[in-house]
């Protein structure tokens, strides 16, 4: 998508060789009108699908997962909690994700009543570098009965092997900006 390359050239921040920094944009702040863009392309993107439910991890996911959601008249977007909350009485599905920028592992939860079996599924993350956090959604999809009709990632970086990891699990992965590599503070894109 070139316009989310040309934001990423003039408002992300490569940080060593592994991160980009996006937070003006993407996960700290939102530009709006710009993720509704990403949403519209994620329809395209997955236009031959049948959808009835969209997947995320909180926090940064849920924005682009809702404005994509739009696109496919508005299905729920049923986003997985990193911490058990109070409220999670009942029975929910659970796997394990290791969030590479922060360094830690999270065991990410759905409760069983929000994917059913039969549910086709769209899973989009906004970054996706090992592809943890994708992987364990599918697996979450996959203990409910339900289908992964595929993984849609805002930025890919394509150097760490999530895409290639989705993929060998059987996964469809649709990238709207793949970067190649970071060096000497650029951002290269593939």
């Amino acid at each position: 998508m070139k316009e989310l390359k040309e934001k990423i050239l003039a408002e992300g921040v490569a940080i060593g060789t592994e991160i980009v920094k996006v937070d003006h944009f993407l996960n700290h702040r939102l530009d709006v009108k710009f993720l509704e863009n990403v949403g519209k392309e994620f329809k395209k993107r997955f236009a031959d699908c049948e959808i009835n439910k969209v997947l995320t991890v909180e926090a940064s996911g849920i924005a682009v997962a809702s404005l994509t959601a739009m696109y496919f008249d508005y299905v729920p977007v049923v986003f997985a909690k990193k911490a058990a909350p109070s409220t999670m009485t009942e029975g929910f599905y659970v796997a394990e994700a290791k969030s590479f920028t922060k360094g830690t592992v999270s065991l990410l939860r759905v409760s069983e009543r929000f994917i059913e079996k039969g549910d086709k599924v769209l899973i989009i993350d906004d970054f996706l570098a090992h592809g943890q956090a994708s992987l364990a959604l599918a697996n979450i999809v996959e203990q409910a009965g339900a289908e992964v009709v595929g993984v849609g990632a805002v930025i890919e970086k394509g150097f760490q092997g999530g895409s290639e990891r989705l993929r060998a699990a059987g996964h469809r992965v649709e990238s709207l900006a793949v970067i190649d590599k970071i060096e000497e503070g650029r951002i290269i894109f593939k």
